[in-house]
């Protein structure tokens, strides 16, 4: 399995999880220059920008640590675009999946609500 194959059997993953938790997938692999969203999904309160980062068992870095402030930024900057071209009153919200994947098989997802802020960024959602 490829990475660009890993990584999209991650994201297909997580936006099962999400439907199942009565979210609705609104876009995939939303772009600008300069970022990219792998999953937006909405919910009745929330606007959940999705950062996915599939991984094998052994990864020495796990996916949260691999959204580091210079990932969080191009992320909260594609947000903005979004938010923007999309005007909408649901609060924005950045979680991060960490997707365990072994012989094209997924182990576990461990999702993280919330994961980071804008704090530090001139951004006013």
């Amino acid at each position: 399995m490829t990475s660009h194959e890993t990584g999209r059997a991650g994201e297909d993953a997580v936006c099962v999880y999400l439907e199942k938790m009565g979210y609705r997938i609104i876009v995939r692999n939303y772009r600008i220059k300069g970022g990219e969203i792998d999953i937006i999904a909405e919910n009745d309160e929330y606007t959940a920008f999705v950062e996915v980062k599939s991984r094998k068992p052994d990864s020495l870095i796990s996916g949260l640590e691999a959204v580091n402030k210079r990932k969080q930024g191009h992320i909260i900057k594609t947000a903005f675009d979004y938010c923007c071209k999309n005007p909408d009153i649901l609060q924005p919200r950045f979680d991060v999946a960490e997707v365990i994947i072994e012989n094209g098989r997924i182990h576990s997802i461990d999702y993280i609500f919330n994961a980071y802020d804008t704090t530090g960024y001139n951004f006013i959602f």
